[in-house]
């Protein structure tokens, strides 16, 4: 039982996970609705679903509204990683005038470059999260972000292993969640 879309060799796992593709694609489009035709990401490790599938989904909704998608940095979902990565993105690509960042912990640290580099947010850079953390309301302008609802989700994956632990027959299809954007200031 898994928390998260796991790698699979090809035998039945059960997992439970939120709609990451859907979520980045969510993201992505509502800063498009914004306007925003120059949009960058801070993706998430490549070595993890969470990662691939939000970056995707921001991908996706580039590509059909045929705007470019080589604005991209990688990190590792904490602050130090967002900062690094919003350090080499600005630097690569000054003309962004939005970003999709793929946590919440490294919008806080692409939040502080920006702040550094003079570019306001949302006026110059909007700006999009993921996972709703509490830091997300606390942030200077507030994040407007997508929710992981983890609680949520531990308490799914919990009850379906109570049920396979009771020799409960359950099926083979995974719990996905879907994704639900917050919008606050900073986008």
């Amino acid at each position: 039982m898994y928390v998260g879309r796991p790698f699979s060799d090809g035998h039945q796992v059960w997992y439970v996970d939120l709609d990451n593709t859907g979520g980045g694609r969510m993201a992505a489009e509502h800063l498009l609705r914004l306007g925003r035709r120059r949009i960058g990401t801070i993706a998430g490790p490549q070595d993890m679903s969470a990662g691939l599938d939000r970056l995707a989904g921001w991908a996706a909704a580039l590509d059909e509204a045929g705007l470019a998608t080589d604005a991209v940095a990688y990190a590792d979902f904490t602050r130090a990683g967002g900062e690094d990565a919003a350090t080499r993105l600005l630097a690569e690509h000054p003309d962004i005038d939005a970003l999709f960042v793929a946590s919440d912990l490294m919008a806080v640290g692409a939040l502080s470059v920006l702040a550094g580099a003079g570019r306001l947010v949302p006026d110059d850079v909007a700006v999009v999260g993921y996972d709703n953390l509490g830091a997300a309301a606390t942030t200077s302008p507030a994040l407007t972000t997508i929710v992981n609802p983890v609680v949520a989700m531990a308490r799914a994956a919990g009850e379906i292993l109570i049920d396979l632990l009771a020799g409960k027959k359950i099926g083979p299809a995974p719990v996905i969640f879907a994704p639900e954007l917050v919008i606050r200031l900073s986008a």
